[in-house]
């Protein structure tokens, strides 16, 4: 058997491992080890696996996840994100569908602090779920902005998706998180307008709530949640300047957030070990996924299959529109049964040779790939943050009108998508002035 041709089978075989629930990160590292042993022989393939893992550990831009992750775990555990939403909910209270607006921008917020969409969605559910209900929102609405709001956390710097994309893109992590700030405010925006739209047109899927609302107060709600602006702004001016890097900021993050946490008395010893404990259960679960993709991604090239899937594309693909539709319709069924760091991990080592060939701009194409994700996490039938959600609300509300929920946004997305697509300039704009 040639090696393009067990280059080939090792596609099959994976794709059935993962139909029978095969973990993706056993089912790309076996499926690489046993190609690599058919295609050059056992030693190669034990060669490969006493240096690929090291080497992709030790890379300098994976030392930031977990950092980050650390970063958004002290958030997550100091009650930053109930704050974010009560300053959010005293400021915009008077539109029509306030409470879900301010879920809205606090999810947002809160991104900017966590990096994470599950977390995020997870976290702010919590919160302003309850508080959407007792004030008579409709059920779909309440959860499906949640739901929708949380996956900005893949977009907004900074980003653990971005990072994982700009390793194995081989481009800047730095500009991959400058590129993401206009799209994830693209998103909220988007979504703000179709939330006050709906609810002015139909209010009663959002029932006014009657508060006397000073700029007093509204000024003194802002006070509790100073940590969110500084962390943010602090990161972003950082990345602007050239005063650190992506992989610096994910360490310069961390310790701002713990110092000022610590500083307001939020921080204790239980919360730093809660915060250290989350931290290296899911530096040490995508770790191993990203071994296993490296891996693989190496039984690939090294058969040829990546060459030949690349020039296949260009040939069947034809353009660049062509190729992200592609791209769209595979990260779209993908998300139908993987989680989002597989579908990313699983797809990376396939599609980026064909975006290479067809010379498109990979900082462009990381935004996209990250909004395709982001939608992935909506669509039946496991949306992952549907799924957050539920496991939230558990059975106040069913899985089926969160679903339905969300389908408004999806609509958003349609709209937000297709302006990326075709106004790239939206995600390159920060990056080139930074440039």
């Amino acid at each position: 058997m040639a090696d393009i041709e067990i280059g080939f089978a090792g596609i099959g075989l994976l794709l059935i491992l993962l139909a029978f629930r095969v973990p993706i990160g056993f089912a790309l590292f076996g499926v690489a080890v046993i190609g690599l042993s058919f295609a050059k022989g056992p030693d190669i393939a034990i060669s490969l696996i006493q240096i690929e893992p090291f080497n992709f550990a030790a890379h300098w831009s994976f030392s930031a996840i977990p950092m980050f992750i650390l970063m958004g775990c002290i958030a997550q555990h100091t009650r930053l994100a109930s704050e974010l939403f009560h300053a959010a909910r005293i400021w915009l209270i008077s539109v029509p569908g306030g409470l879900a607006v301010a879920a809205n921008f606090s999810c947002a917020g809160f991104a900017a602090a966590s990096g994470s969409s599950l977390a995020t969605a997870a976290t702010m559910g919590r919160i302003t779920i309850p508080e959407m209900l007792n004030a008579k929102y409709e059920k779909g609405l309440a959860s499906g902005v949640v739901a929708s709001a949380g996956t900005v956390g893949n977009m907004i710097p900074p980003s653990i998706t971005f990072i994982i994309y700009g390793i194995f893109a081989e481009v800047s992590v730095t500009k991959l998180f400058m590129a993401g700030i206009l799209p994830g405010l693209l998103t909220i925006g988007v979504y703000t307008f179709m939330i006050i739209t709906r609810c002015w047109l139909n209010p009663s899927l959002a029932p006014r709530i009657e508060l006397d609302v000073t700029w007093a107060m509204r000024f003194r709600s802002l006070m509790p949640i100073w940590p969110i602006f500084i962390l943010f702004s602090s990161l972003l001016a950082g990345f602007a300047f050239g005063i650190i890097t992506a992989t610096e900021g994910g360490a310069f993050g961390a310790m701002v957030i713990f110092l000022i946490t610590l500083f307001q008395g939020r921080m204790s010893i239980n919360v730093f070990k809660r915060s250290l404990l989350d931290t290296l259960v899911s530096t040490t679960s995508l770790l191993w996924i990203a071994i296993g993709a490296i891996m693989f991604t190496r039984f690939l090239a090294i058969t040829g299959t990546t060459e030949a899937i690349s020039d296949l594309a260009t040939i069947w693909v034809g353009g660049q529109l062509s190729a992200i539709i592609f791209a769209m319709v595979i990260f779209l069924i993908l998300g139908m049964f993987l989680d989002p760091l597989g579908i990313l991990l699983l797809t990376l080592p396939i599609m980026l040779p064909i975006f290479r060939g067809l010379e498109m701009n990979l900082i462009w194409i990381g935004v996209l790939v990250v909004k395709f994700i982001e939608i992935s996490l909506l669509t039946p039938p496991v949306g992952m943050n549907v799924y957050a959600i539920k496991n939230v609300v558990g059975d106040t509300i069913k899985l089926g009108t969160i679903f339905r929920g969300t389908v408004w946004f999806l609509g958003c997305e349609v709209i937000v998508v297709a302006l990326l697509i075709f106004v790239p300039l939206i995600s390159l704009y920060i990056p080139n002035l930074s440039g």
